[in-house]
């Protein structure tokens, strides 16, 4: 079996994370990732060598060179075509100020941020969870949710969380739109064979089959007590309502209707 790739050391999340020319709101974003935003950061702004770098974040030379080239591309690409740029998701931990600095600023500068933001330095461990979302309960067709609560949490435990609404974005364009917001993790009600696999194809875990208040369901996804049906499924689109009714996994499908 190949080797996994190597978990890449960052220092810490960029404070602005999307970027749009006018007039390209309904462009297909170019996805820049956290390890290549960090690459650009270190070598382009901070001028440090490819070495120093490498050694920075705790991989290769040669990976730094591959990671380097393909995100000046993006970055060449994004100002040429006028497309919009979101940094999210990639292949990488962030050092959350526990780890032995490299020339002097990885960490410091992580507890900086982490001071003005409020926030404590107490590891690396951070997770972005999205609960599809109505009125304080989990909505229980994913592929028309209006609105997700967005969690973040550091270490176990909830540090911010607010709620988005989707734009009227439909089956195919909501893993995109949890991919543009940094999303990993997702809970859920009901969800439709091609919105998982979209949701796999974008790294992002699914615990689908959840009922219930949404703010509980995430204290127990990061307790480990969160009951959920790994094999989850919604035929919403392959049947109409008989006598019989229908059920998506093991839970009602709420106050939507099937088209």
């Amino acid at each position: 079996m190949p080797r996994p790739p190597r978990c890449r050391r960052i220092c810490g999340v960029p404070q602005v994370d999307t970027f749009c020319p006018n007039g390209c709101e309904n462009t297909e974003p170019i996805l820049l990732t956290l390890d290549e935003y960090e690459v650009i950061r270190l070598v382009d702004l901070e001028q440090q060598t490819h070495e120093q770098c490498a050694a920075q974040m705790d991989i290769s030379r040669s990976t730094v060179q591959e990671i380097y080239e393909s995100a000046r591309s993006k970055i060449a690409a994004y100002l040429v075509h006028g497309k919009p740029l979101h940094i999210t998701g990639g292949n990488y931990r962030i050092c959350g100020g526990q780890e032995a600095a490299h020339y002097g600023r990885c960490c410091r500068m992580q507890r900086a941020n982490m001071e003005k933001s409020g926030k404590t330095c107490k590891g690396d461990s951070i997770m972005k969870i999205a609960v599809a979302y109505e009125n304080g309960q989990i909505f229980q067709h994913f592929g028309h949710t209006e609105q997700f609560k967005l969690y973040e949490a550091v270490d176990g435990k909830i540090a911010h969380a607010k709620v988005v609404d989707t734009n009227g974005s439909g089956h195919g364009a909501l893993a995109g739109f949890l991919m543009q917001h940094g999303v990993d993790t997702l809970v859920c009600g009901g969800i439709g064979g091609g919105a998982q696999a979209a949701l796999a194809e974008a790294g992002i875990k699914l615990y689908g089959g959840v009922s219930g208040d949404a703010d509980a369901a995430v204290s127990a996804l990061l307790n480990g007590s969160l009951g959920y049906d790994p094999n989850v499924h919604c035929d919403h689109h392959d049947h109409e309502h008989g006598e019989a009714g229908h059920s998506c996994g093991d839970h009602g499908c709420g106050k939507h209707s099937c088209p």
